[in-house]
């Protein structure tokens, strides 16, 4: 009964379905530890298995070094015919999904609530943008909240559905650093940009390079 009020709310608010046997499921996901048996979907669908996803995450509480940092890696990769992937979160997720979106190519966001619950709020505009030419997906199905347990197991799919993952900024603690574990667990190549020693915000990118993600310093 459940699932059949689940797929009723799909198809009233026009989310699509995709189950683990679908032939559109990507790939990438099937091969990363525990993945969703079921994957809701809202915008245009975005081939993950063909084309080149980069994961772009950091800190919510950017300073205008990350700010400038995401949205030049975003706008230039984007340009470069990357998809930017995001959490679609306040700070270096959202920028990342600004900087693609004016480069005028579509971008996709994993939510860590249903399709029809955005999160944060502040993000509505941003979101009708991204669903306009790109891809937001996720586990949850609609009207689910976005419980604080839901956002960790939320990184496992954008690290799952990227080639590579980009860390940006990141204090010690960061939920991006959940993210930069899921990807180096799922094989994914992770890079990180390097930050002023002295900058709590670079605490977790600088030691993500002391441990072996590779270090970059420019988009190219």
């Amino acid at each position: 009964d459940r699932a059949e009020h689940i797929l009723e709310d799909c198809r009233k608010l026009g989310v699509g379905v995709m189950s683990y046997d679908n032939p559109r499921y990507p790939r990438l996901l099937k091969q990363i530890e525990q993945p969703p048996a079921v994957l809701y979907f809202a915008g245009k669908p975005i081939d993950f298995d063909r084309k080149l996803g980069v994961a772009v995450v950091g800190t919510r509480m950017m300073s205008d070094y990350g700010r400038d940092v995401a949205y030049r890696y975003s706008y230039d990769l984007a340009s470069a015919g990357a998809v930017i992937i995001s959490g679609m979160a306040l700070g270096i997720d959202g920028m990342a999904a600004v900087g693609s979106l004016d480069a005028q190519m579509p971008t996709a966001v994993v939510l860590g609530s249903g399709l029809d619950v955005v999160y944060p709020k502040t993000h509505t505009k941003l979101y009708k943008y991204i669903l306009r030419d790109g891809i937001a997906v996720s586990e949850y199905p609609p009207g689910a909240e976005p419980d604080a347990r839901n956002f960790p197991k939320r990184n496992r799919l954008i690290s799952g559905l990227a080639r590579c993952v980009l860390v940006v900024e990141a204090p010690e603690n960061s939920g991006a650093l959940i993210t930069a574990r899921n990807a180096l667990a799922q094989g994914r190549p992770l890079f990180a940009v390097p930050g002023a020693i002295h900058m709590k915000n670079s605490v977790g990118t600088n030691e993500l390079i002391r441990q072996g993600a590779h270090m970059t310093t420019s988009p190219a």
